[in-house]
Formats: structure tokens, sequence, C-alpha cells
């Protein structure tokens, strides 16, 4: 099986879900740094276009979006798994359902915090890129509005992190020492994330997180899960995998897929928010209620096969 290869770098927190992600399943992984904002010239020869971070390449297999990387990592080293069972049922449909507030709400309020918390002090490049990625066109509006709502946001969060709490104090009554388990999973990853975010990138976070003792005590076990095995590669050498392999995924059709989707049509896909970026284009190679998966060429890459989740996404027919 080809290395694992990251497209990341050390401050990126949807990164440091995957990093806990390959702390779970103990892996072995190849770490290339890229900029933290654009231009991003080794990672957009293998994604099209994407420009988010992190992207997961496995060989010639692109995937984009940390949804996408995780379910992938589950598929091919299932153990130990990511959905651990309790003793009422397999919690993946709940692990996922758990990661869209995670990855939607709390990550914008999160993000708002941070970004808006950083003041003057926030790079006038970072600032601009990021908020033209989350607050969308009126980004310099929203950004000022949220300086002065900094009270409002942390009220937000300070009630959905009392949810947590009080579901983990539930689980430790239980013997339970994670979210949905005994045992680390995915929902750990995409809770943690956020916590690892506040408390290491706003100067409030120390003191608005230790108001809850059980998120605390739980945060410390799941940063000492780590983060695998890591050591670098550079980006030319990534690229230079992608063009010496082939994928290995499978041409496949959903025949309830919605918007008629099937192999050989073309396609362009992106975020379902006006983030200013620029869609994927490609044609159909996978489908299925959960991932798409695009088939492209470039001199650079050769014949690559860039993978996206189906939730959070939009594809467009191109004819």
């Amino acid at each position: 099986m080809s290395e694992i290869i990251l497209h990341q770098y050390p401050q990126s927190p949807v990164a440091e879900k995957v990093r806990v992600g390959f702390g779970i399943k103990n892996l072995e992984w190849r770490s290339v740094e890229i900029p933290r904002i654009p231009p991003k010239p080794d990672l957009i020869p293998l994604t099209g276009g994407y420009r988010r971070t992190p992207v997961m390449q496995i060989g010639a297999d692109i995937y984009c979006d940390s949804q996408c990387i995780l379910r992938e990592l589950e598929k091919r080293y299932p153990e130990p798994a990511y959905y651990p069972a309790n003793e009422h049922h397999y919690s993946g449909g709940l692990s996922w359902a758990f990661a869209r507030w995670t990855d939607d709400r709390l990550f914008a309020q999160t993000i708002k915090l941070v970004l808006a918390g950083a003041g003057d002090a926030l790079p006038a490049d970072f600032a601009e890129d990021r908020g033209r990625l989350y607050f969308g066109p009126d980004w310099q509006t929203e950004l000022e509005a949220a300086k002065d709502e900094i009270a409002h946001i942390r009220a937000q969060l300070r009630g959905q992190f009392m949810w947590l709490d009080d579901w983990l104090a539930g689980q430790q009554a239980l013997q339970k020492e994670y979210v949905l388990s005994d045992k680390p999973g995915v929902a750990d990853a995409c809770a943690y994330y956020l916590v690892w975010f506040i408390r290491g990138r706003w100067s409030g976070g120390p003191e608005l997180l230790s108001e809850f003792p059980n998120l605390q005590r739980w945060e410390e076990k799941v940063k000492a899960i780590g983060h695998g095995k890591s050591s670098g590669m550079t980006g030319a050498q990534a690229l230079a995998v992608a063009l010496n392999s082939e994928t290995t995924t499978a041409e496949t059709c959903d025949k309830h897929d919605p918007q008629g989707l099937k192999p050989g049509m073309k396609v362009g896909i992106g975020p379902d928010i006006d983030g200013g970026e620029v869609s994927t284009t490609g044609v159909v190679h996978a489908v299925s209620s959960e991932t798409i998966s695009l088939m492209r060429e470039s001199t650079q890459t050769g014949t690559v096969c860039v993978h996206f989740p189906r939730v959070g996404y939009r594809v467009e027919a191109l004819g």
C-alpha cells in the first residue's frame, strides 16, 4: 500500500483533527508542509483548484476535506475503529451527525472568535484570505462587526461547550472516557480540534475552557493520543509520487443519485458556501451518497483521482 501523505501546516486546526485521527489508528504518515495562504503551487496540481487544508494523498488518489480523509482512513485501516460500538448500536452515523455540528455551526463561531479576537495583530494578507473564505464577499464588514460582538460570540460558544461538558460527565458516570465510547473515535477528533484551536490561538481560550472540568479531562486524554508517526516530504516528491502511481479506486455508480450523476460526466465541485474559491472540474469516476471522485490530468501529476464529500459540497454538471 502506498504511503499516506498529508499536505498541511502545523497551525491548521482542521489538520489537527486529521493528525489526531492518525494517532487514534497509530499510523505512519508523511508530512508536506504547504503555505498557509495561496499560492500553493505543489498542492493545486493535485486537487485541481481546491485550496483548503488539509489534503491527503495516497499514490494517485487525492482526498479533499477532513470528512473524506477520515472516511478513507477507516476503510483502509479498520482497526482500531473510528466508530467504536457501544452497548446499543454501531456509532458511525451518529459520529458524522455529531461532526456536522462541530464542523459547521461550532467551527464557524470558533473561527469568528479567533479572527475577531486577534484584532489588529492579525496579518493583513491572512485576514483578507481567511476573511473572504469564511465570511463571504462582504468579509471586511462581517469581521469588523464580529470585533464588536466578542462577548456575544463567547456566550454562544460557552453554552455549546457546556453541552459537551455535561455529555462527557454522563459518559464518565458510565465509565466511558470519550464522546461516544470507552475508546476514542472520529467524534473525539471532530470536537478536540476546536478546543485545541481556541486554547492555542485565542488569548482568552484558557480562561473560557477553565469552566469545564469534564471537557478539560477529556481534552488531556485526547491530547495524549498523539499523532502517530510522521516524517517529512517535499511537495516535489509528493507530485512525483502521483505521477508514478495509478488510482486504486474502482468505477462505481449510484442508481439512486438525486442529481443523476454517472461515471463519464464532466462536473465541477466545490464547497457549498461562497468563499471565493475555484471549483475542481473533472470526469466523474465514482459516486455514492457520501463521496464523489473525479478523474483529472496534468503534466505534473499525470492522471489522478480526486475525492470529495457530498455533504457540504455542491456538484454541478458541465455538459
